[in-house]
This record gives structure tokens, sequence and C-alpha cells, in this order.
């Protein structure tokens, strides 16, 4: 699938697959600023890079585990929809105790293509199910 990419930023560069798209689901997403993430504030971390999704497909932001780990950094699951013509700017979190720099350059996140159905609801009676209404907990600890 190609996907039109626009660098928004000199410094912009177009996510990667760090394994190649054989072994890799997500693309890396860099930052083009250097950002200083405080502990317990959110921030928008900018990218510099705009796409253009085919219709049916939306991108998802996704954190980096070894962000998460060894950093305690987290970024908001985020849903670029197709019509989204915007710099992709990513939500992040120190969930540390200290401030965290994220360096120009730095690869913040993943970003993952999918194919979404449109759905239109139908109004009635639901089915009975195993499972009824059983929620948080109900398949046991």
């Amino acid at each position: 699938m190609k996907i039109w990419i626009q660098k928004l930023h000199p410094d912009a560069q177009v996510p990667t697959y760090a394994h190649g798209p054989i072994e890799d689901a997500g693309l890396d997403l860099r930052s083009v600023e250097r950002v200083v993430l405080e502990p317990g504030i959110a921030q928008a971390v900018p990218t510099g890079i705009a796409i253009e999704l085919p219709p049916g497909h939306e991108a998802q932001v996704r954190p980096r585990s070894g962000l998460g780990l060894k950093h305690s950094l987290t970024v908001n699951f985020g849903t670029i929809d197709p019509g989204y013509r915007g710099e992709i700017r990513v939500i992040m979190f120190n969930l540390g105790r200290a401030d965290y720099v994220i360096e120009k350059g730095d690869r913040i996140a993943q970003l993952v293509i999918s194919r979404y159905e449109s759905v239109e609801w139908e109004e009635g009676q639901i089915s009975d199910s195993v499972r009824g209404a059983g929620g948080f907990g109900s398949s046991g600890r």
C-alpha cells in the first residue's frame, strides 16, 4: 500500500520500520523538536509530517514498549482518521518522577495502518450469550 506523506518541517523524517515490514507492524515516528517531558503533564510532541490515508483506513498512534519499560514514558493511543490532513503530533506522558528529555530525531511512538469498516446501527433486541452482561472480572482471576 502506498500512502501520501508530506514533510511540514525541514527535519521531519518519513516513518520507518526498524526491522522491515515483514517483521514489524509499527512504523517509528520521530520528534522534530527537543521537548522536556515533565512528570504528570501531557505534551503534544510534533513529528513534522502529515499523511493522506485512503478511505477505509486509519493510522493508530501507539506507545513504544522500550520507552515505557526503561523510562516510564507512554503515549495516548490515538486514531488518525482518513480525512485528517494536519501534522501528526504524539500526546506523550511521563509517568516517572523526573523530567525526561526527548531530543530532535528520537523515536517517540509507533504508527500502525489498519483497515476499518463503517457501521450502521439497527436498533432492537439483542440476543443472549453465555457471558451475558458479565463485565469486569466476570471470567475470574
